[in-house]
């Protein structure tokens, strides 16, 4: 009878602690930012609506000081982006770490 008590609370512990790191984090608000001014930036890698979609749901629970720090990180990859020399890394970046914050597969541009 113990054991399956202990086993009940370890179940339920294990499965809030997992509901709990579905939850979007401000620093992942401010990736997604970057990810969708590098995607406006760089054509046919990304769509960025679907960052847009993204960026805007997560958008009203966020602190007014996360959202403008969201904007500036959006500018700044923007200007980024227009470096010839950087444009591999970044595309890879799109291509891999930005694929977080699009949902389903389908969001990826056809090229």
């Amino acid at each position: 009878m113990k054991f399956a008590v202990i086993a009940l609370v370890a179940a339920t512990m294990t499965a809030g602690a997992a509901s709990a790191s579905d939850k979007v984090t401000d620093v992942d608000y401010l990736k997604a930012n970057r990810c969708k001014g590098l995607a406006t930036s760089i054509d046919g890698v990304v769509d960025p609506a679907s960052l847009n979609s993204f960026i805007k749901a997560e958008r009203g629970t966020r602190a007014a000081y996360v959202i403008t720090r969201g904007d500036e990180e959006f500018a700044k990859a923007r200007r980024e982006a227009k470096s010839a020399d950087r444009k591999e890394r970044l595309t890879a970046e799109l291509t891999t770490a930005c694929q977080a914050y699009l949902g389903a597969p389908t969001n990826v541009a056809k090229q």
